[in-house]
């Protein structure tokens, strides 16, 4: 393993690189800011080493291996899968011959038909809105890159509104109240899971492990204009 410069220390049992802070030479570096101290720090160490902020030790790039292929691939999983998970019955309860069938936008509505609307608004948001604008943004620009094309007008934007809403996905807090219901409600009807269940909490891990294997820098890079 090669340290960016000579005198930073070097870590080859976990193969990671304690970035020097910027100075002065003849190149363009690419600069980051740490976000715990806000160093600025020169990503000029190996493509295939973790890099370490030079003050506090975080890490400030990690080696994704096939970063875009594996990304591009688990988004064309999650869509798939957000498709079954909205097309589906969510749940199916049994009660005396009775048997009452619901999606997940049937329930969304009926929470609005109920006066919920704040309670409907926030559902629809963060369970259905967030999950298909960040999904629709990921495949609108890693598929032209993967195809070597030029990404649409306008994909930095769309690069940010997908990291800003980022944390506006609860589907895993929506997740756990299913759970919950299911069991408060197991007692007085037979509760049957459709496949928008098992859809939906496939899509939760499928979309974390997407944004996991992303790499932002290698995205920003791409997209970069400049020579």
């Amino acid at each position: 393993m090669i340290a960016p410069q000579p005198t930073a220390p070097a870590r080859p049992e976990n193969d990671t690189i304690p970035l020097p802070a910027p100075g002065r030479t003849g190149e363009s570096p690419t600069l980051v800011a740490c976000p715990d101290c806000d160093l600025l720090n020169r990503l000029d160490g190996p493509a295939a080493a973790t890099l370490l902020c030079a003050r506090c030790g975080a890490v400030l790039r990690r080696h994704r291996p096939n970063s875009l292929d594996r990304t591009l691939a688990l988004v064309m999983a999650a869509l798939l899968l957000f498709t079954l998970a909205n097309s589906f019955p969510f749940l199916a309860m049994k009660s005396g011959g009775f048997v009452q069938e619901t999606t997940l936008l049937s329930g969304v509505q009926e929470l609005w038909r109920q006066g919920l609307r704040l309670l409907a608004a926030l559902v629809f948001c963060t369970c259905v809105l967030v999950p298909a604008a960040q999904l629709t943004g990921l495949l609108t620009i890693l598929l032209p890159l993967r195809l070597g094309r030029r990404p649409p007008p306008g994909a930095a934007r769309i690069l940010r509104l997908v990291q800003a809403a980022a944390p506006w996905g609860m589907m895993e807090v929506f997740m756990l109240g299913i759970l919950v219901a299911l069991v408060k409600l197991g007692h007085m009807a037979t509760i049957v899971p459709g496949v928008s269940v098992f859809s939906f909490a496939a899509l939760i891990v499928v979309m974390a492990a997407a944004f996991s294997t992303l790499d932002p820098v290698l995205v920003w890079a791409r997209l970069d204009p400049r020579p």
